[in-house]
């Protein structure tokens, strides 16, 4: 099995299962997350998701083994294959923590900053790889970086193809924070236990915000936050949330739509 599902209280933890590869994606492994995201979204005992990769690394990007002898012609069809899963990564209703355990390069870098939030362990490093096989970031990588850290960051990682170590990207703000490798799964999983009890309805429409925000301008994007902030008011846990503050009690959110 190219990833392990492992189901959790309140969320799923998916693992990318091809350690003597360093967990190199391919098509049968891309497919695979599409097929476990759609089960998770599905799922109402779902409220979260947890990424992380087996073994020393989390993804060394596509497997290049499977491509050396591609037709140029078929390239724009693999990444037909991938960008389906970065599409649902961005656009999942439910919070995704993903922990970076070891080198996550070219496309798999790309597949991480696809999450929400990102842990890596201090030994981790980012690599946009691409330029060492001329080639440009895919992924979305194009997208995320300059959005992270700023045009001139995303131009120098992109052309130098150099590793940037955890507690660069942490500062950098190209993820969320960068910890002891011997904390990073429980640390991970503790976040992914923290949204799962949390309002999975408010969580998602922040997302569909963000993700908006990239292209709207300041009156659209007021106008869209009015009408996510509608939908958000109509759910169950919007109302919990209030009574909890003011019985100065911790809320206990459903996760449901109104």
């Amino acid at each position: 099995m190219t990833i392990l599902v492992e189901r959790r209280a309140g969320y799923r933890r998916i693992t990318l299962n091809r350690p003597e590869r360093l967990n190199a994606l391919n098509i049968e492994m891309g497919e695979a997350l599409v097929a476990a995201l759609a089960a998770a979204e599905a799922d109402p005992a779902c409220r979260a998701l947890m990424l992380t990769g087996m073994g020393r690394g989390f993804c060394a990007g596509q497997d290049l083994n499977e491509i050396v002898d591609m037709p140029v012609a078929e390239i724009p069809a693999l990444i037909d294959h991938y960008n389906p899963l970065i599409r649902r990564l961005a656009a999942s209703p439910l919070p995704i923590v993903c922990a970076v355990n070891g080198v996550a390069a070219g496309a798999g870098a790309n597949l991480a900053l696809a999450c929400d939030i990102v842990l890596a362990a201090r030994s981790a490093s980012f690599v946009q790889a691409f330029a060492r096989i001329g080639l440009i970031p895919d992924c979305g990588g194009t997208w995320f970086l300059p959005r992270l850290v700023g045009i001139a960051r995303a131009r120098a990682l992109a052309l130098l193809a150099e590793p940037l170590p955890a507690e660069t990207a942490a500062d950098w703000g190209l993820i969320w924070r960068a910890i002891d490798d011997d904390r990073l799964l429980p640390e991970a999983e503790g976040l992914a236990e923290r949204l799962a009890a949390g309002p999975t309805v408010a969580y998602g429409l922040m997302k569909r915000a963000f993700n908006a925000a990239a292209s709207n301008d300041l009156a659209r994007q007021l106008d869209l936050e009015r009408d996510l902030q509608s939908e958000a008011a109509a759910a169950p846990d919007h109302a919990e949330g209030v009574r909890a503050f003011l019985e100065k009690r911790p809320a206990s959110f459903a996760g449901k739509r109104g």
